[in-house]
């Protein structure tokens, strides 16, 4: 972790500014896992410190996601139409208000749902900014502090145990997406 060791000695509104920098980038991009960033925050600011700076870190990616995202929409609402979609975020675009409000957390919640989809659901649907950003909010903290917890126990363990745990995430992750993607050429 060369950047993390270059920041030690620095001030440091530096390290929260870079680390808020790189969650909204992960939150606009919509498809990298944030657990990096998690890591270095845990690494950096301690367990407490780091899981309330990722969690500042999501939201705000999430919010500025959701703005960007719905922007886009506005300009492609015409030519978006998915032939396969997940049911629970089809309800979402339909929805506003308290079930949308609740909607959002339960999927945020949920372990499968990638947050980039969430958020470009929610940014399609009728709900407000300001509902999307304490919904998702909610819903985060208890995947965060999983999260945060399970990255901190990992760096405890020995370095043989790591790199043991994350060749087996990448085998595991190489797998699923050759698994789904089979599966998707049989079905055509």
């Amino acid at each position: 972790m060369s950047l993390l060791e270059t920041l030690y000695g620095q001030p440091v509104w530096l390290a929260i500014i870079i680390s808020l920098a790189v969650s909204i980038v992960i939150a606009i991009a919509g498809i990298i896992p944030s657990a990096f960033v998690t890591a270095a925050n845990i690494v950096y600011f301690g367990f407490s410190w780091g899981l309330v700076l990722s969690i500042l870190g999501e939201a705000l990616g999430a919010v500025i996601s959701f703005i960007l995202y719905r922007k886009g929409l506005k300009k492609l609402s015409d030519k978006i139409d998915s032939a396969r979609s997940i049911k629970l975020l089809d309800m979402l675009k339909q929805t506003d208000g308290i079930e949308a409000f609740v909607l959002v957390i339960l999927l945020r919640l949920f372990p499968f749902a990638p947050s980039g989809l969430v958020t470009l659901a929610a940014s399609y649907s009728r709900m407000g900014t300001w509902t999307f950003t304490v919904s998702s909010t909610i819903g985060k903290i208890p995947a965060l502090f999983i999260e945060a917890y399970s990255v901190h126990t990992v760096l405890g363990w020995e370095t043989e145990y790591q790199l043991a745990a994350a060749i087996f995430v990448a085998v595991a992750g190489i797998s699923y997406y050759y698994w789904t993607t089979k599966r998707k050429k049989r079905r055509k």
